[in-house]
């Protein structure tokens, strides 16, 4: 379960990530992104993609794979808490340069560019989520921060199968 935020809680900042489970050991390898690129790095960057609570890092992932696939593979969930709320940088929506990068939207190059700047200056940067508005995504380079955060717990992953009713 979450912690409870802020006075309620244990005040620990937490990440959160859903991969499948063959990625589970490499989990803040950045590979991916490396790979391929993503909102806010571009191809070549290593980037830790996660989120702040795990719904939305569990819908994160079901935009791209869908339910069917969350239903009927293995995934692991891990939960990382970022050891200094200081290294944190918050980019509020009225931060980014273009309000659309914060929606749903195939990244253009200029958003890429812009997490790069944030993440080689920042060790962590906490960003809007497109799929949740009212949510926060957090990324990082690995590599760099790499330090600065702690794995607390994996577990695997069951969707209630409500969300993958039968046909």
């Amino acid at each position: 379960m979450m912690p409870l935020p802020g006075p309620l809680g244990s005040g620990k900042i937490i990440g959160w990530r859903l991969d499948h489970k063959r990625f589970a050991e490499t989990w803040d390898s950045g590979e991916g992104a490396f790979l391929f690129g993503g909102r806010w790095n571009s191809k070549g960057n290593r980037l830790v993609y996660a989120s702040l609570d795990p719904s939305t890092a569990i819908l994160e992932v079901a935009v791209h794979k869908g339910f069917k696939a969350l239903d009927t593979v293995p995934h692991v969930l891990t939960a990382f808490e970022i050891l200094d709320p200081a290294d944190v940088k918050t980019v509020l929506p009225t931060d980014a340069p273009n309000a659309n990068w914060l929606r749903p939207a195939i990244p253009s190059a200029g958003q890429q560019l812009f997490g790069d700047a944030l993440t080689g200056a920042h060790l962590f940067v906490a960003i809007p989520s497109a799929v949740s508005s009212l949510a926060w995504n957090v990324v990082f380079n690995p590599q760099k921060a790499s330090d600065r955060y702690r794995l607390l717990h994996q577990q695997d992953f069951a969707l209630d199968p409500r969300l993958h009713p039968p046909s």
